[in-house]
């Protein structure tokens, strides 16, 4: 065993320690399991949050962005900066709801909103869909590192096995408490190796940042600037738009809003996780590094420029403990999205068909449903093909589609009731799924569009035409509403 897979051995080994041991002192109820209780302060919430940014993609693509398609990667810090910023008025909302009507879960939250255990269900079967593939990303992700990082010791395909059996093992135990005390190692590690390589790569090479930039403008000029057709900047600024509302919409992200004991908690995490997450820019300065030093990569083959220029620089223990951080990056948000996930089925769907079940059958079934997304993620990280690019496409373009009916549900006058909400959810989904699978722009409609119009997100198009159908629905079933108000209220007085 070399020594670089020795290291990674021991943080797998810790991270299963940490995540056992996290439920110790803990009555396990199905509220404990989900949300910790909603009793978790401003440290947990903040390493918990900003584990659903560093994750493989710090390691693989955010390097890998920045060699193969140059500045576009730029919208990553900015969405998420963006979504914190917004996140200072709008989740404190959520979590006021949530602690009032005891919401453990996102289709709970759009249920109780709405009084509609239809939408409940959309919303559960979308949160799944859409959670699917980022688990697989962080599974394949997981592998790809600890076997590049172990020089082929061990394959993609073991590594990820191990992977899921870890987390498996530790979220049925302690649910989000295992996250929780994992990704407290996690933000250690990342933090060190992220800025560390981001600083000594284009020092060691350049002799600095600025020289590092100098250099890849007389090489590769391109990757500095926006193309002037797809990646542009049509593209750019509507795709921060987008994904930064629909960033807490995220299952994991929602789940971890309103397991917070306080508002306070989250306005303060609101106001510091943008300047931690200006880190990801250290990520960028080894992919644009990796350019000149690691020359070649083709296609998929840039996510591994990270680990490529860090082999070549660094000797085998120092490679462990990258692939260590690594590992953890995979394995805290996974745990979080199967445990979010399941909790969401539970809630959405298993609440609707067995409203009576005691707080103890509620635990297992959603212990068995993260038994069930685990293999279910497992079985595409191992086949792969064609359904999981489709899904890793729509995946965001799905979640945000949830966006309208959110923001609705902050008013006291309901502009969007539960028909509207979800036939515009259902509207915006068909719509991103449509574009997922036919690579639809607006172009195949108007021929003569400009290219800054074409290249405009189909996510962002999607939730302008949810928006008019859900309002459009909800004006012409007014009375409808209004109506069954008042049999309710007649039932109520008999």
């Amino acid at each position: 065993m070399n020594a670089a897979l020795l290291i990674i051995f021991i943080v797998a080994a810790i991270a299963l320690y940490l995540g056992i041991r996290a439920t110790r002192g803990k009555d396990m109820n199905v509220n404990e399991f989900a949300v910790g209780n909603k009793g978790f302060g401003t440290l947990f919430v903040f390493l918990l949050i900003a584990g659903e940014v560093y994750t493989t993609f710090t390691f693989l693509g955010g390097s890998g962005w920045a060699y193969s398609n140059g500045s576009a990667a730029y919208y990553v810090p900015a969405y998420i900066c963006l979504a914190y910023v917004l996140s200072y008025w709008i989740i404190p909302k959520i979590w006021r709801f949530a602690k009032k009507h005891d919401v453990i879960s996102q289709p709970q939250y759009f249920l109780k909103s709405y009084d509609s255990k239809a939408l409940g269900l959309v919303v559960a079967f979308i949160g799944l869909i859409a959670l699917v593939p980022y688990i697989v990303i962080q599974l394949k992700g997981l592998g790809i590192i600890v076997s590049e990082a172990s020089y082929g010791a061990i394959s993609p395909l073991m590594a990820s096995t191990i992977g899921a059996a870890i987390v498996t093992i530790y979220v049925t135990i302690s649910g989000i408490h295992g996250s929780a005390w994992n990704a407290v190692l996690k933000d250690i590690m990342i933090l060190f190796v992220i800025v560390f390589l981001g600083t000594y790569i284009p020092y060691h090479y350049f002799g600095g940042i600025p020289q590092l930039f100098e250099a890849v403008q007389s090489v590769k000029p391109e990757a500095l600037t926006f193309a002037s057709e797809g990646y542009s900047i049509p593209w750019f600024v509507s795709t921060i738009i987008l994904n930064a509302f629909g960033f807490y919409l995220l299952p994991q992200s929602f789940t971890v809003v309103i397991s917070a004991k306080s508002e306070r908690a989250l306005k303060k995490n609101a106001i510091t996780l943008p300047l931690y997450t200006i880190l990801i820019l250290f990520a960028f300065f080894i992919g644009f590094a990796a350019i000149i030093q690691v020359p070649g990569l083709q296609g998929a083959e840039g996510d591994l420029s990270l680990l490529r220029i860090t082999m070549q620089t660094f000797d085998p223990w120092f490679v462990g403990i990258v692939g260590g951080a690594g590992l953890l990056t995979a394995l805290v948000p996974v745990s979080v999205m199967v445990m979010s996930g399941a909790v969401g089925l539970m809630t959405g769907f298993y609440k609707l068909i067995k409203p009576e079940s005691s707080d103890r059958q509620q635990l297992v079934v959603s212990k068995v449903f993260v038994l069930l997304i685990i293999l279910i993620a497992y079985a595409f990280t191992i086949t792969g093909g064609n359904a999981l690019a489709i899904l890793n496409i729509m995946s965001y373009g799905l979640i945000t589609q949830l966006v309208p009916a959110l923001i609705f549900s902050f008013f006291s006058t309901k502009l969007m009731n539960k028909y509207g909400a979800i036939a515009g959810i259902l509207t915006g989904v068909s719509i991103v799924l449509f574009n997922a699978i036919t690579s639809f722009k607006l172009v195949n409609v108007f021929p003569n569009i400009p290219s800054a119009i074409n290249d405009i997100n189909i996510g962002f198009v999607a939730i302008g035409i949810n928006i008019l159908i859900g309002l459009t629905v909800s004006f012409v079933t007014k009375n409808l509403i209004l109506n069954e108000n008042s049999q309710v209220a007649e039932k109520i007085a008999q």
